[in-house]
């Protein structure tokens, strides 16, 4: 993994790399935080059903606490103590509904927020991630073929192939006679030219000649 190159050695384009992952970053925390939002909204309209849970199970309590002392009145106990349990049981129901209620809004809330947040940084990282992994490739395999100055060969003929005519015009009007005849000072540009694009820097040798 130390040998994966990540970032360029050109001060423009290692700039534009660090910006970009540095913009990846922001939005994902503007979305993680745009979707917690969305969590609480959504999951604040389950505070009906919480509450009416809670106030059913409390008039559950408070009729079966009640039922029990009414049931042991003598000969009309049972009488009595029937509609209490009826509305005990009743309100028990509401509970459950009150609590079911809350629950699917709690479901829609983490639907909404993962909804929220996973699209668009998904769509992000759809645009950011294969230029950065190309961007690796291309520059962690290119530095293994440039060693010293004796590999600009290499990379001149690359640039011939890649480069646009008008830049390859600028170096020279004739840069494959050129680079066939081992003109260095031509080479050496052509060399530099693609090993910009690939986010690499001449070797010392080079520069140094």
């Amino acid at each position: 993994m130390a040998d994966v190159k990540l970032y360029s050695d050109v001060g423009t384009q290692r700039f534009g790399q660090v910006f970009g992952d540095l913009l990846l970053l922001g939005w994902i925390a503007f979305c993680t935080a745009l979707g917690l939002i969305v969590f609480k909204i959504t999951n604040a309209l389950g505070y009906p059903g919480r509450k009416a849970a809670e106030a059913g199970d409390g008039l559950a309590g408070d009729l079966h606490n009640l039922s029990g002392p009414i049931g042991k009145v003598p000969l009309v106990g049972d009488q009595l103590r029937s509609p209490i349990d009826g509305a005990a049981s009743a309100a028990t129901k509401l509970a459950e509904a009150g609590r079911d209620q809350a629950h699917a809004v709690e479901q829609l809330a983490y639907l909404l927020a993962g909804v929220t947040i996973g699209l668009p940084v998904l769509f992000a990282l759809l645009i950011w991630l294969p230029r950065r992994i190309r961007f690796s490739r291309r520059a962690t395999a290119a530095r293994k073929f440039i060693d010293n100055a004796a590999d600009l060969d290499l990379f001149a003929l690359r640039a011939m192939a890649n480069q646009p005519m008008h830049k390859l015009a600028k170096i020279s009007a004739d840069p494959v006679t050129a680079w066939r005849e081992g003109d260095a000072a031509v080479i050496t540009q052509l060399a530099d030219l693609e090993l910009r694009t690939t986010g690499l820097r001449l070797p010392k040798p080079a520069l140094e000649s």
